[in-house]
């Protein structure tokens, strides 16, 4: 009798690193792999938010711990991978979620500025760089160091809609006539991740480590009726997306469902890229 196919999204025993695990997405991804049977280590700048999500996980039975990490730094990304040994004995899959994304939901209203990019500071733009780019390089440097020793391992980049096509800026024009803009260090970096996961995807070839994307469409947090009606209208599904409905590919990505994949990019964006 062949294997069941569900086998292959089992990912009992292996442990994953998030970070951004404290983050609206890193959260959901934490969840998925921790309820097929993943060790996972939420790690996050916001330590006290990484520890609440993964103590809630363990009220559930689940297998989770957490870390406070700065990507930033390659001492404490190395430190966060230590943290995963230390408790698992193992590093299987690195998510690299961690990122600064200007958020536009109600928690988030007014904070970002115009982000006009003629007047863009430029510390805010390499801050930007220093935390999308080069906090993705050091994590993903630490954790394949393992990955090599153990003859195997997974990264997953995530990307954005925005990092294939330029932002609609239409988007975010209030009624009243005011407007602020997605800042262009954003786009610039996301379009940066995919050109990292290929690089990686090709520098590992015939070492079992394989290397993809995620690119997620806007995902619904209490948007207010103007902003949803618009994003909406741009996508073929007519919606925003729901907090779970990206985390199905990312269990595909972590797991041997898609171990004849690298160097690809998935995109779940509710057919925005497709108009």
């Amino acid at each position: 009798m062949s294997e069941s196919i569900l086998n292959k999204f089992d990912m009992s025993g292996k442990t994953v690193i998030v970070t951004g695990g404290a983050g609206l997405l890193g959260k959901q991804f934490s969840l998925a792999l921790a309820q097929v049977g993943a060790n996972v280590l939420l790690a996050d700048l916001a330590a006290e938010a990484a520890q609440v999500n993964a103590a809630g996980l363990q009220t559930q039975g689940l297998s989770a711990i957490s870390t406070g990490v700065d990507v930033t730094n390659p001492e404490s990304t190395s430190a966060m991978v230590q943290t995963a040994l230390d408790a698992f004995g193992s590093v299987d899959v690195l998510i690299n979620s961690a990122a600064l994304d200007p958020k536009f939901d109600p928690e988030n209203a007014g904070s970002q500025g115009a982000n006009a990019f003629e007047t863009y500071a430029l510390d805010s733009w390499q801050q930007a760089l220093d935390v999308n780019l080069t906090g993705t390089f050091l994590a993903t440097r630490a954790a394949v160091q393992p990955m090599l020793r153990q003859g195997h391992g997974v990264v997953v980049n995530i990307c954005s809609t925005y990092g294939l096509v330029g932002p609609d800026q239409r988007l975010y024009e209030r009624p009243d006539g005011s407007c602020s803009f997605k800042p262009v260090y954003y786009s610039v970096t996301k379009a940066g991740i995919l050109g990292f996961t290929r690089y990686l995807a090709a520098y590992y070839a015939g070492k079992n480590i394989r290397v993809n994307a995620l690119t997620p469409g806007g995902v619904y947090n209490g948007h207010d009726e103007v902003f949803t009606s618009q994003y909406s209208a741009r996508t073929i599904l007519g919606r925003m997306a729901n907090l779970d409905e990206m985390s199905a590919a990312m269990l595909f990505l972590c797991s041997d469902a898609s171990s004849y994949m690298t160097g690809s990019n998935l995109v779940v964006d509710g057919g925005w890229t497709v108009w």
